[in-house]
Parts: structure tokens; C-alpha cells; sequence
């Protein structure tokens, strides 16, 4: 009786030794994947990301990457500028998870994703626009939908034409948007290969119409001083009424919807863990990195809060 006793305590003793020994190896091993993690795929606020960005809104990116580096020293951002067309088929191909662009991806091109059972994260980050300019000594000092229109199907007898910095760029698709066309003509349409060239060309041809996103041209400006030789055209208002009437891109105009062609910019995180992408989701979204939107001249989509300090040295 005390031999078999002895048995099973003797069988006890391995049993925990064994679940011990387990437990000790799944510590372990978890440990090892938190360590990972850290080096940039768990932990939302190090390591390393790349981002695909619609290059129309590299300008106001480059900022936040900035601010963003600047506040968490072991995040790295890198960005992967490209126009809409290109940034969505990098996203597909998993050239990145994280995509800032101006619109979701279709059923169709979120396919891949579904497949492997990867839900994306969208958060709207800001506001931009399409901007219409042309030279000074041009006369237009606006320009319509039906003038849009046959410019896009290459109708225009005037010798006007419209430049963009690229024929695959979101702005394209939304000039071809608001005039229900599928496809232009190259008669009155040109691409160029950045913005610069757009201003270049337009400073140098009064029949030309540049045309690129709001940010891209308050960069512009501000960047080879050229504002006091291109000027804004009003763009015809969609809105309802008998006088709809024309507007310049602006904070304002974006905020009253008066302008036809603002466009909402999206983080797209198609992550399949909780990484950095979560991180600077957050930081654009929030109040910091929508005070960088406000400042910079688009539109947040959430209103950042006003600090006021009140002294006491002032209260009577």
C-alpha cells in the first residue's frame, strides 16, 4: 500500500514538473514575440513604418511626419509618395499596410484583403481641394463646370488647356467626377511630373490652367514665391440655388461645402496587428496632429480645442 502510494505521488511530481516546464517555455516565448514587437510590429508608438501617401498631399505629411519623429524618437515614418492610382496598387501589392488617400478602396480592390481576413482601419484625417490658377496676364478670373468639361474631352477651341502634375493623380479623378466623365482627351489636357513643372508652365503660358491640390499649391507658393504672378480661379458651386455662385479653395469654403471639389482624406491601416500604424492613426486624427492641419491652411475634420490660461494676477 505505501509502495503504491509512493507511485503516484512520484507520477503527481512529474505531471506538474511537466505543466511547469511548459508554462515556463509559453513565458518565454511570449516574451521573445513582446521583444519583437517592440523592434515595430506591437508597439504602436516604436519601431519602424512605412506609409504609401497620395503625393497631392505630401506637403501637409511631411509636417506631421515631422511633429510625429520629433514627439516619439524611436518611431521612424518612412513615407512612399505616389499619385492615387500607383498608391492604391502598392497598397494591394503590401508595399505597405498604412495609406493616407482620398478615397476607401472599392469592394473589388479590397478583395486581397478580405481573402486573408485582414478588416481595414479607416480614420478621416483632413480636408483638401482641387485648385484652379493661371497666369495674371490671363483675363479668366473663373472658370465653370461646362468649361471643365470640354477641356476634359478636348472640345475647347480658345487654345485653354488644363495642367496637372500627373494624369494618375486624385485630382484628375476628381475633376473627372464633378463632370461625369470617364475619360479625356489629351488635346487640352496635359501631365507634367511635379508641381513645380505645373507652375513653371503656367507662368510661362497664359492659356494654361494649373491645376493641383490646395496643399501642393500653398507649398508651392510659399516655396519659389510666386503668388503675386498666378492667381486663383473662383470654381462654379454645385449647391443648390438659383445663384449658386463661385468660390476660392479655402478653410471656409471646405468648412460650408460652397467649394465643388473638396476632397476628404482618409488613413487607410490595413495592419493585421495593433502596430504603429495605430499610433500615428491616432496622432493624425487627434489633437495635435489636427492643429498641424489647421495651421498648414486645410481643414481639419475635428475642430482642435483653444488653450486659454487664465493669470490670477488679472482677476479682480
Amino acid at each position: 500500500m505505501k509502495g503504491r502510494l509512493l507511485y503516484v505521488i512520484a507520477i503527481l511530481l512529474v505531471v506538474v514538473s511537466v505543466i511547469s516546464c511548459s508554462r515556463n517555455r509559453n513565458t518565454g516565448q511570449e516574451n521573445a514575440d513582446s521583444t519583437t514587437a517592440g523592434a515595430g510590429t506591437n508597439d504602436i508608438l516604436t519601431g519602424e513604418l512605412s506609409v504609401i501617401v497620395d503625393e497631392a498631399v505630401l506637403p501637409i505629411m511631411l509636417e506631421q511626419v515631422e511633429v510625429f519623429k520629433t514627439s516619439y524618437v524611436n518611431a521612424n515614418i518612412k513615407l512612399i509618395p505616389l499619385p492615387e492610382r500607383e498608391a492604391i496598387n502598392a497598397l494591394i501589392k503590401g508595399q505597405a499596410d498604412i495609406a493616407i488617400l482620398g478615397r476607401l478602396l472599392t469592394n473589388e480592390e479590397n478583395a486581397g484583403f478580405s481573402s486573408r481576413k485582414i478588416t481595414p482601419r479607416t480614420f478621416p484625417a483632413f480636408y483638401d481641394g482641387v485648385v484652379f490658377f493661371n497666369n495674371l496676364s490671363a483675363t479668366d478670373t473663373s472658370i465653370n463646370i461646362p468649361t471643365l468639361s470640354s477641356l476634359l474631352k478636348g472640345e475647347s477651341s480658345n487654345g485653354k488647356r488644363l495642367v496637372f502634375d500627373n494624369v494618375n493623380s486624385s485630382t484628375l479623378r476628381r475633376v473627372k467626377e464633378i463632370v461625369k466623365l470617364d475619360k479625356v482627351s489629351g488635346q487640352s489636357v496635359k501631365g507634367m511630373k511635379t508641381s513645380k513643372e505645373v507652375v513653371e508652365e503656367v507662368l510661362a503660358d497664359a492659356n494654361s490652367i494649373g491645376v493641383m491640390s490646395y496643399g501642393q499649391y500653398l507649398d508651392c507658393v510659399s516655396q519659389f514665391g510666386e503668388e503675386n504672378k498666378i492667381r486663383i480661379l473662383s470654381l462654379q458651386s454645385l449647391r443648390d440655388g438659383k445663384n449658386p455662385g463661385f468660390f476660392k479653395p479655402s478653410q471656409t469654403t471646405f468648412a460650408t461645402d460652397e467649394y465643388a471639389l473638396k476632397t476628404e482624406f482618409h488613413v487607410l491601416n490595413y495592419q493585421p496587428n495593433l502596430g504603429l500604424g495605430i499610433g500615428f492613426s491616432a496622432f493624425l486624427t487627434g489633437d495635435r496632429g489636427q492643429r498641424i492641419v489647421l495651421k498648414y491652411g486645410l481643414l481639419p475634420v475635428t475642430m482642435p480645442g483653444r488653450e486659454i490660461i487664465i493669470r490670477e494676477d488679472n482677476i479682480n
